[in-house]
């Protein structure tokens, strides 16, 4: 005789099939919304503050060169700790990007915003094919 199985969230008593884990989908759904949610939240609050770092860029940026300072993109919630990439050029200076939005921290708290143009001219690219 088999032992007894218990859904794995709520601990019902399980009849049916002998790999059955969960009495229903919603037993079944709160189980594995409970053991994911660490990562997920871990995932979600950095994509939050890489989207909010590329947004301050953006709006500090309109014309795809500027210069500005540190504490003024700090006072906005900028996070310097998060980026998706970084470039570093022949002369040894280090770009930082979010996205395709990027800056470079330059001497005296003064920080130049900058627009890749290798995302530019691939959009550019796969306009004019269409």
């Amino acid at each position: 005789m088999s032992a007894e199985r218990k859904c794995l969230d709520c601990g019902t008593l399980l009849h049916g099939r002998a790999d059955k884990k969960f009495c229903n989908d919603l037993c079944r759904n709160n189980y594995n919304n409970q053991l994911n949610s660490n990562s997920y939240n871990l995932v979600r609050n950095i994509n939050n503050i890489l989207r909010r770092n590329r947004r301050i860029i953006e709006e500090m940026n309109p014309s795809g060169k500027t210069k500005t300072t540190r504490e003024k993109m700090l006072v906005k919630g900028f996070d310097f700790d998060y980026f998706t990439s970084s470039f570093k050029t022949q002369a040894g200076a280090r770009y930082f990007f979010c996205y395709e939005h990027g800056y470079l921290l330059l001497e005296a708290d003064e920080v130049l915003l900058v627009k890749s143009k290798k995302e530019t001219s691939k959009f550019t690219e796969d306009s004019q094919r269409n």
